[in-house]
């Protein structure tokens, strides 16, 4: 992966982890960088698996958000339970 495509990771991630956000049920009582992390850590994960099928920008952005909606809830869950 080159800069460019690390830099577009981080602004995507951004963008991600409030779509992952808005996507799951209910309230989440994460705080928004953890969000944010979540967010871009699910866009470079689901670049790499996405790009091992297919180079479609939107198949990327799909899986990219069901991650960070699966982040977002793997996270709230843990987050509530340790508070």
């Amino acid at each position: 992966m080159e800069i460019t495509g690390i830099i577009t990771a981080l602004v995507v991630g951004l963008i991600i982890g409030a779509l992952g956000r808005l996507v799951v049920p209910g309230k989440q009582h994460l705080p928004i960088w953890l969000t944010i992390v979540i967010g871009i850590v699910a866009a470079f994960v689901g670049s790499a698996i996405a790009v091992l099928f297919t180079t479609w920008w939107l198949f990327v952005l799909i899986v990219q958000v069901l991650l960070a909606a699966l982040g977002v809830t793997l996270a709230d869950g843990l987050y509530a339970r340790g508070r």
